[in-house]
């Protein structure tokens, strides 16, 4: 079979994963958006010493969610928020409401998106790309204090 000239790959590191280090982050939103945790997860990655492995972030709520945008365009996340305005609107008949009518669209967006984020950490540092960010994206129109899981896997300094 001939080398696809199209793709490389850098010799694979093995490292023992003798370090498993868990924080809980607590974040106030300002309500319905996109709030940038990039910089906590770096400080987490920094201050348990993290060389290689993976930091897992999970969200312990069902109305908010976690992804990986782009951080250069503020548009983008206008945008986003607006797609998911479309597919989960609240004057959908929804009925659930036990919480006001944002309350079933929430619940749909974190659906929609991801409740768990899994992000290499190489050389002590978070493999992110250049335009890349972490977001808390809350879902509800008022403001909330959402908790989040840290937990990094690897080898330690």
């Amino acid at each position: 079979m001939p080398q696809d000239k199209a793709a490389s790959r850098t010799t694979p590191s093995a490292v023992s994963a003798a370090t498993i280090v868990s924080s809980l982050l607590t974040v106030q939103t300002p309500g319905a958006g996109f709030t940038d945790l990039t910089s906590e997860v770096r400080k987490f990655v920094r201050d348990v010493g993290a060389r290689e492995g993976a930091v897992t972030l999970f969200v312990r709520h069902t109305s908010a969610s976690l992804t990986i945008q782009e951080n250069a365009d503020p548009t983008v996340l206008t945008d986003l928020t607006a797609a998911l305005n479309r597919l989960a609107p609240e004057d959908a008949g929804w009925r659930h409401d036990t919480e006001g009518p944002d309350d079933m669209p929430a619940h749909i967006k974190t659906m929609l998106t991801a409740t768990s984020l899994q992000v290499p950490v190489l050389g002590g540092a978070l493999a992110l790309g250049t335009w890349q960010a972490i977001y808390l994206v809350e879902h509800r129109a008022r403001p909330h204090r959402r908790e989040m899981v840290l937990q990094f896997i690897g080898s330690a300094a």
